[in-house]
């Protein structure tokens, strides 16, 4: 008979986590998501800027706590590739999320009439 003790055993070249390691991620998970709701709902910051930049700070550890809990990517994952297309998918991101803001901007900016382009287009009083 042959013993079950090992628990992170390969299988097919992947690493195999442990119900502990993937509880520590969803503990983390949830705080992560606990306290940026806290501090949205309950207006606990008076800076909008500030409270979006924490939030955007806890997104980030939070993306960071699934990759390493939940998907086991570390720096020793398949000889660095795991990090290289990482770092491809973020700079794909960041591509796409800064294209899209510059799109909706030019289109805010060249498609909305400003108030004098309302202001001409009503009836005057004399007309």
């Amino acid at each position: 008979m042959s013993s079950h003790e090992n628990t992170h055993q390969e299988v097919g070249g992947a690493p195999h986590a442990s119900f502990r390691e993937y509880m520590i991620g969803f503990g983390l998970s949830v705080v992560l998501t606990i306290i940026p709701f806290w501090l949205v709902m309950g207006e606990i910051i008076e800076h909008k800027g500030l409270t979006i930049f924490i939030v955007v700070i806890f997104g980030i550890a939070q993306m960071l706590v699934h990759m390493v809990y939940f998907l086991h990517l570390n720096a020793t994952s398949e000889d660095g590739w795991n990090i290289i297309s990482l770092t491809f998918t973020v700079l794909l991101v960041a591509i796409a999320v800064a294209g899209s803001v510059w799109v909706m901007y030019s289109l805010d900016t060249n498609m909305m009439p400003t108030m004098q382009d309302v202001m001409g287009a009503l009836p005057q009083h004399g007309d």
